[in-house]
Order: structure tokens, then sequence, then C-alpha cells
């Protein structure tokens, strides 16, 4: 495999090897967003509350969180709920009803975050005869001087989901955070860094374990943090109504 997937044959890579790596300057072009809007939408990571549910103690991670029915390649917000796995999938939080604040609508909103989403029902389900339940999730993990970040302190894990999108949005004052995929059985498959704003992995939770290993401050007196976008998907069955975003 190449360091960086061609955004041309998604569905092949996830067919063939179930995971693909994209390059951030070529998904953002493709996606159309442009550097004003990316920035915008880069902030509104500033603005999410801490992470009460971490059964290690950490309070390292801040995030938000929002649910959406897809069909037909079309999003519909659905009211606000909890996030639940199963402690099959996160033997750390699991089988516990986890509660985080919303997107803002203005989030959701925003063109990147519409030409993401887009990007997901198309990569996906192209042929968009999927209905699936849909979980965004805006995340940051911080790491301070006394405690290192840790973007998947469950480990190698798997969502429990069909397939997972993971975009980096902003890496700032920190080193580390690699980035390791697996077999199902745990056989590693590869590592990289996720560094530039836009670098994406996609994911066939079927047939890929993945985790992140702990960030660390450059800088210890400066503020450090890693801002990640995740979107899962799984088939589902209609789960009522809400209003629809794009």
């Amino acid at each position: 495999m190449s360091d960086t997937d061609s955004l041309s044959s998604i569905e092949d890579i996830l067919a063939r090897q179930g995971y693909a790596r994209l390059p951030g300057p070529d998904m953002l072009a493709q996606l159309g967003i442009s550097e004003a809007d990316w920035n915008g939408f880069a902030r509104t990571w500033d603005d999410l509350g801490p992470d009460l549910f971490m059964a290690d103690g950490g309070r390292y991670r801040r995030r938000r969180h929002a649910t959406f029915r897809c069909a037909g390649g079309r999003f519909t917000r659905m009211a606000h709920q909890p996030h639940y796995q199963s402690r099959d999938y996160n033997p750390l939080n699991g089988d516990v009803q986890r509660w985080f604040d919303p997107v803002e609508q203005a989030t959701i909103d925003m063109p990147a975050m519409q030409a993401i989403l887009a990007y997901c029902a198309a990569s996906f389900d192209p042929r968009r005869k999927g209905d699936w339940h849909v979980e965004l999730h805006q995340f940051r993990i911080e790491a301070k001087p006394d405690q290192s970040g840790r973007p998947t302190p469950e480990g190698m894990h798997r969502d429990g989901v069909d397939h997972v999108l993971v975009m980096l949005v902003e890496r700032r004052n920190v080193r580390e955070g690699v980035t390791r995929i697996g077999a199902p059985d745990g056989t590693p498959l590869g590592e990289f860094t996720l560094v530039q704003p836009g670098d994406t992995m996609l994911i066939d939770d079927h047939r890929i374990l993945h985790g992140v290993t702990e960030i660390h401050a450059v800088d210890p007196t400066q503020p450090a943090w890693r801002d990640a976008l995740v979107v899962t998907f799984i088939s589902s069955p209609a789960r009522g109504g809400g209003s629809p975003q794009g």
C-alpha cells in the first residue's frame, strides 16, 4: 500500500484491505472546502465540554456528539441521545449510557461538515440503498504537564459499527499520537500518524482494529491537543424523526 490512497478508488481499497488513508490537502480539495470554511469549522473544537465518563479517571478528553438517520444519502438529525457501546467493544467505558453536549446546529450546517457527511454517505453507501444510524463525535484530546492525552484509552478496538471515518482537524504542540491498524485477531497491519488538517482514515469496522497512542506536549508550558472528527455508520431500521441536514 502507498503512503496515501487514491481518493478515486476508495470502494475498491476498502473491499480489498478494510481501510484506506486519505491525504488532507487532497481530501479538502475534493470536498471543495475552502481555507476560510475549514478554519471556521476547526475553531468549533474550541467549545467542547468535558468528557465526564472516563473510567480511568482522566480529564484529558472533551467532546460533542450528534446522531442522525441517513437514508438515500440524506441525513436527518435525531433527538439528542446518549452514546452507548457494549463492554465487548469498549472494555473501559462500555455498558454505560454516556451523555455528551450536543454538536451545535451551526456546526452541522457549516459547508465543511455538510461536505464530510456527504462524502461518508457516498463512500459507505455508494448505491444509496442503506438505512443507517449515524453518530458524529467531535473530540479534543489534551496533553497536560501532569497528564498525557489518550485518544483511545481502551486500546486497540472495534467500535461495534459497520463503517468509521476518522479525520484529523488539528494537532497543536503535540508529539506521538500514532494510529495503529490490526486484524481482528490482533495481527498488526501497519501504523502511521495523521498530521495534516484533513488527513483521514476510513475503516471497515468488521475487519479492522484501530487505536491511537498517547500524545504528549512538545512544550509543556503551552496548551497541547489533538482534535479529530469521528463519524460512524451502522445499518439500522428507521429511528424516528428529526430535521433534515443537507
